[in-house]
């Protein structure tokens, strides 16, 4: 039987999901050119049975279209499955702060008792479920006090419509505000070996109050995974057209980085991307690792990444051929 990708738990909610999780923003569609539900649906249902149980979406993933497609999948299995996803970005009514239009829908940041109440069900309809494992506040609203914000969140949990609490894309002050009215199970935010900020501010604190962190763009939007050669090209709506990290000449960099760290690769008998997954998984304070995946090939690869354990030799390795190819790589 070969191992199973390892299980961790939601800060003190007494839930634990696989370390590896399947983020579900590019299945929505939107910023990613468009999407397949079909293929979408085999993703899932491939990251399921290679032992993902975290799956990770949000309303604003194509207006509602990624938790749908969740729903579709999991339904029958959706005790195999530990779902998160999230409010705050909505678009049935006016209030709070204007954020950004989708699809020529204006989508605002609020997060009143009124609009968590209401999205809460919305969410539970497409998803197919009576509750939500972990609720995560998606952006901040600076209409909306983090004291009334989570007094809402706990009463969905008194009614058992989620069972644990989250909060992404936070500064240092709202992480503060979040653990003084107590009772946040995790945060989610962008980490990557291109993306570290978080070492410095957020991180010390989570570890501090028994927080789990969950990171997106865990692969830096794909670049990391050394499949995108310097002669792809991104189309329509895809938020890599006109990137510049995602520049020729950065790509060239992930090329070098991907043949010095070929031995590493060799050796575990896995991808680029597999070891940048576990590498993001040793870093501490680093609780899950959420990997998008559009086909049952790369949701497969990226549960594999969860078996992975890089000794001490393996990430002296990696950190100094981060440190000597990933270099001014802004954006």
């Amino acid at each position: 039987m070969s191992p199973q990708p390892i299980q961790r738990p939601i800060g003190k909610s007494g839930i634990s999901a696989s370390a590896v999780g399947l983020g579900t923003w590019a299945i929505g569609g939107w910023m990613w050119g468009g999407t397949d539900e079909a293929a979408s649906i085999r993703a899932i249902e491939a990251s399921i049975e290679a032992g993902i149980s975290l799956i990770d979406t949000a309303p604003a993933y194509g207006l509602g279209r990624s938790e749908e497609i969740v729903g579709k999948a999991i339904r029958g299995k959706r005790d195999k499955v530990v779902i998160a996803t999230k409010c705050g970005l909505n678009w049935h009514s006016g209030k709070g702060n204007h954020f950004f239009d989708q699809d020529g829908i204006p989508v605002h940041r609020y997060l009143g008792a009124d609009g968590i109440a209401y999205e809460v069900e919305q969410s539970l309809k497409r998803l197919g479920t009576d509750h939500i494992d972990l609720y995560i506040t998606h952006w901040q609203d600076p209409t909306t006090p983090i004291a009334e914000t989570m007094a809402a969140l706990e009463k969905l949990k008194a009614q058992g419509k989620i069972r644990a609490i989250g909060a992404s894309n936070l500064s240092l002050d709202d992480l503060h505000q979040y653990v003084a009215a107590g009772g946040l199970d995790a945060i989610q935010e962008r980490y990557s070996a291109l993306d570290r900020e978080i070492e410095s501010t957020l991180l010390p604190i989570a570890m501090r109050n028994d927080i789990a962190t969950l990171s997106y763009s865990s692969l830096a939007l794909g670049l990391l995974t050394g499949s995108i050669d310097p002669s792809r090209e991104f189309t329509g709506d895809d938020q890599r057209l006109g990137n510049p990290r995602f520049s020729p000449a950065n790509r060239e960099k992930i090329a070098r980085l991907k043949t010095t760290i070929a031995p590493i690769t060799a050796k575990h008998g896995a991808s680029m991307a597999q070891i940048m997954i576990a590498w993001t998984l040793a870093q501490p304070g680093i609780t899950f690792a959420l990997c998008g995946a559009r086909n049952p090939e790369q949701a497969i690869e990226n549960a594999r990444a969860g078996e992975i354990h890089l000794d001490a030799d393996d990430l002296a390795t990696l950190d100094a051929a981060l440190a000597t190819h990933l270099v001014a790589m802004d954006a």
